[in-house]
C-alpha cells in the first residue's frame, strides 16, 4: 500500500481536517508533561502536527517540483517516531486545545501509521511478542496470574476462581504480575469478600485487555485478546465486570464489541457498596490527596466516584491538588513511556510527587496501578515521607474487622 493510501486509511476525514485546523498557539506544549519534564519542544503536539502535516503534503508530484519537497526517508520517519512515542498519552493536550482537535486520538493513529511503515521503536515489538506468546504484557507465565492471592492472610482454596459468579474482577497485567501493584487486587479482593460480593477471577483465562497494543500502534493485533476475554467472562455467567485498572476499563468500554455486560471501575463499584452500607467501617485519622489517573479522569470523565468513596470513610480528610480533575498532572506512567524512555518517565513522576507534597497530605490516593507504581517508586527511591495508595487499599484500611 502506498503512503498516500495508508495516510487516508489510518486517519478519518475529521482527523485530516483537524490537522489543518491547528492555529499554532502551542497551548498543547505548555501543558504537556513530557515537554515540561524534558524541556524539549520536539515532544509537543504542535511539532508533531506540523511535521506530519508537511510530510502528508509531499505526495503530489507538482508540489515536489514547485517547492522541492520530497517524502521523508526511512531514517527521518524513525527520528520522528522517537518524539511520537515519548508521550504518556495523557490527553491533556486534547483537554486544552482551543481549536477542539482530538489530539490524543491523532497520536494513536500516528503510532499505528509508524508501525505499518516499520518506523516504530524496536521495543514496541516486545509488547506484541509477549502478548502473542504469553498473553500478558510482561511475557510472564500465565499460571502466575493469581499468585498474588496466595499472599493474602487467608487465601481461599479456589483462589477466587469460581465456575460461576455474578461479578468478574478483571485484574489486569500490571496488578497481576508486578509486586508493588499486587497490593491493589489483594485489597480489593478482601473488600469484596467483606461485602459478600459474589465475584470471581478469570485466572489463566484472563488475557491482557489489549490496551498496550492500542497504545503502541498495534490495535488490530488486539482483536484475538478481546474475543477471548469476552468468551471467558460469558462462561462465568457474570453480569458485571469490575476493573481497578483504568486502562483495562477504557479498553473494554471503548474498543470491545457490545456485550450487554455492565462495566464498572472499582471506584464506582466501591461507591455502590458504601452506599448500600455493605462495608463495616472504622474511623482512621488520615489526610489524603487524590490523583486523577489520565484514563479514568480525562478519558472516562470519572472524577466524582473516587472522591465520594474517600469522603465516605470516617476520619479521612481530602485535600485537593492544585491541578485536579481534568487538569490533573500526569504521573508519567502511561503511553508505554517507561519502556521507551525511563529517564523521562522518572522525571515526570518527580514533578508529580513534588506537587503532591505541597498539599501536606500524609498519603496520595489514586485509582490506577500505574499511578501507584510510578509515584511509589519515586517516593521510595528518594525516601520521601509519603504514602502512595490505591482507593481500594484506603477502603481496606478502613474496614472494621
Amino acid at each position: 500500500m502506498g503512503k498516500r493510501a495508508l495516510y487516508n486509511r489510518l486517519y478519518s476525514i475529521g482527523q485530516l481536517l483537524s490537522m489543518e485546523a491547528c492555529t499554532g498557539c502551542a497551548v498543547c506544549g505548555e501543558v504537556c508533561p513530557a515537554v515540561n519534564a524534558a524541556g524539549d519542544g520536539h515532544l509537543s503536539g504542535l511539532y508533531r502536527l506540523d511535521w506530519r502535516r508537511r510530510a502528508g503534503k509531499t505526495g503530489a508530484g507538482w508540489l515536489r517540483r514547485l517547492y522541492g519537497r520530497r517524502h521523508p526517508d526511512r531514517q527521518e520517519w524513525k527520528d520522528f517516531a522517537e518524539t511520537v512515542y515519548r508521550c504518556t498519552l495523557c490527553g491533556n493536550c486534547t483537554e486544552v486545545c482551543p481549536a477542539g482537535i482530538g489530539l490524543k486520538d491523532l497520536w494513536l493513529s500516528l503510532r499505528q501509521e509508524l508501525v505499518e511503515l516499520g518506523a516504530h521503536p524496536a521495543k514496541v515489538d516486545l509488547i506484541r511478542e509477549h502478548l502473542a506468546h504469553n498473553r500478558n504484557v510482561f511475557g510472564e507465565d500465565q499460571e502466575e496470574r493469581t499468585e498474588w492471592v496466595e499472599d493474602l492472610d487467608e487465601p481461599p482454596d479456589d483462589l477466587f476462581v469460581k465456575e460461576q459468579a455474578e461479578v468478574v474482577y478483571f485484574t489486569g497485567c500490571v496488578a497481576s504480575f508486578f509486586p508493588l501493584a499486587q497490593q491493589i487486587p489483594m485489597a480489593l479482593a478482601e473488600v469484596l469478600e467483606a461485602a459478600e460480593v459474589d465475584f470471581t477471577l478469570l485466572g489463566e483465562e484472563e488475557w491482557c485487555c489489549g490496551f498496550p497494543l492500542l497504545g503502541s500502534g498495534n490495535l488490530p493485533a488486539a482483536h484475538e485478546l478481546m474475543e477471548h476475554n469476552l468468551v471467558a467472562v460469558r462462561a462465568k455467567g457474570a453480569r458485571e465486570v469490575v476493573f481497578a485498572c483504568p486502562s483495562c476499563y477504557m479498553m473494554w468500554r471503548e474498543h470491545y464489541p457490545e456485550s450487554g455486560l455492565k462495566l464498572s471501575h472499582a471506584t464506582q463499584f466501591l461507591g455502590r457498596l458504601l452506599g448500600q452500607d455493605r462495608l463495616p467501617l472504622r474511623e482512621q485519622k488520615l489526610t489524603v490527596t487524590y490523583h486523577d489517573p489520565c484514563d479514568l479522569g480525562r478519558a472516562a470523565r470519572i472524577f466524582e466516584a473516587p472522591r465520594r468513596v474517600i469522603r465516605a470513610l470516617p476520619g479521612v480528610e481530602l485535600k485537593e491538588l492544585a491541578d485536579n480533575r481534568e487538569n490533573c498532572l500526569c504521573c508519567g506512567g502511561g503511553g508505554n513511556l517507561e519502556m521507551i524512555d525511563q529517564e523521562l518517565n522518572a522525571e515526570i513522576a518527580r514533578r508529580k510527587v513534588e506537587q503532591v507534597l505541597t498539599t501536606g497530605a500524609q498519603a496520595v490516593v489514586s485509582g490506577c496501578q500505574q499511578c501507584l507504581r510510578t509515584m511509589a517508586t519515586h517516593a521510595r527511591r528518594n525516601k520521601l515521607p509519603l504514602k502512595v495508595m490505591d482507593v481500594a487499599q484506603l477502603v481496606r484500611e478502613s474496614l472494621d474487622n
